[in-house]
């Protein structure tokens, strides 16, 4: 993962990720393996697929290398059960929790305890600060901040992109961001 993103070297701040990356479609998802890592958790919309998209071929196509590798996956997201169940049902997903209540703990400490690991064994991939990285962060589980996939629909989530910058500025100053292009 050192070639794929940048790690923060000491987090000091809640707000800001254990790493950042372009897209979770380029990562050496085997190097993270090989590193220990062992499970995967994450958000669905503008972080697997564009906001209320049902999952992709490519998405399915990622859930099915990352099974191979031997991780096991988890989407928890903040949406109702219906949209998560599909797409987590879709994908092959080992585990999903809807309506997680993040920036709250409980559904990512439910995800490590599925599946018996150490926090650390654990990376959880989202796009919001606010949400997902504040969340993985309070659970002790490192994150992985993923740039949006794609604009925003909702007033809400545009005016969180709007807060999130000041925090992506100073995180920027001694991180790179978005650094996960091979």
């Amino acid at each position: 993962m050192k070639e794929a993103v940048e790690k923060t070297e000491e987090r000091k701040n809640a707000f800001f990720p254990t790493y950042s990356v372009r897209s979770v479609y380029t990562l050496d998802f085997e190097r993270l393996y090989e590193e220990g890592y062992r499970a995967l958790f994450f958000d669905i919309d503008n972080t697997l697929v564009y906001h209320d998209e049902p999952a992709l071929p490519e998405t399915v196509e990622l859930f099915a290398r990352l099974k191979k590798i031997g991780f096991k996956t988890a989407i928890l997201s903040n949406n109702g059960k219906e949209r998560v169940k599909r797409f987590a049902e879709a994908i092959g997903a080992d585990y999903y929790q809807e309506k997680a209540g993040k920036p709250g703990v409980k559904a990512y400490l439910n995800a490590v305890r599925e599946f018996s690991l150490q926090k650390e064994r654990c990376l959880f991939f989202g796009d919001q600060i606010f949400t997902d990285i504040l969340g993985g962060n309070k659970a002790g589980v490192p994150t992985v901040l993923v740039y949006p996939m794609g604009k925003e629909k909702y007033f809400h989530i545009v005016l969180k992109r709007m807060l999130e910058k000041p925090f992506l500025y100073f995180y920027s100053r001694k991180h790179a961001l978005w650094r996960n292009e091979p």
